[in-house]
């Protein structure tokens, strides 16, 4: 059996709509510090981050402390903004397309789902996994059949655990810690 630890990334140093890549806040740093401690039982665990600078900073307490690199995938980015949608109406966009399905959104949007829940479950070794709340909310929706772009109210630096069987199905274990997050 695979295990996998999907992170949100901690709070970024500026919002969705404001900056296209925001590093981590001081509370953010602090965070991802926790997190790590948090991870501390775990050894010899790849460590996967999305290509975004927030989650790549949120990684780097953890991967410092087991001295592993960090390997970047595109694969467990952020949703991808329409390109119809200007850079400042993003967190307009997205507040309202989280209250919706993926369905909803279109074949893009499914597609994105289908191919982060894909990736992640077919990762051959136990991974921790530093990403986003839309990216972790596709997952769980993945291994749950959920159609829903939001099933979690994942905090910053959530731990959510999934198990991958011997024959390729993905499971969620927990969620991890919730709270009310704000988009925009």
């Amino acid at each position: 059996m695979t295990r996998i630890y999907m992170v949100r990334h901690g709070q970024a140093d500026a919002a969705w709509h404001e900056s296209p890549d925001p590093g981590l806040s001081e509370l953010g740093r602090q965070q991802a510090a926790t997190a790590a401690q948090q991870l501390s039982h775990l050894n010899n665990h790849n460590i996967i981050s999305s290509p975004l600078l927030r989650c790549q900073q949120t990684a780097q307490p953890f991967a410092e402390a087991k001295n592993t690199p960090i390997s970047i995938h595109t694969e467990v980015s952020e949703i991808p903004t329409p390109s119809n949608i200007a850079f400042e109406e993003r967190g307009p966009w997205l507040q309202q397309a989280m209250a919706g399905t993926w369905q909803q959104l279109g074949q893009q949007f499914v597609d994105y789902k289908n191919n982060i829940g894909n990736f992640v479950k077919n990762l051959n070794h136990d991974t921790v996994i530093f990403s986003h709340f839309i990216a972790i909310n596709a997952v769980i929706g993945y291994a749950t059949n959920n159609d829903n772009l939001m099933v979690a109210r994942l905090d910053n630096c959530s731990v959510t655990t999934f198990h991958i069987d011997d024959n390729k199905n993905l499971t969620i274990v927990d969620t991890g810690n919730e709270a009310t997050t704000t988009v925009g």
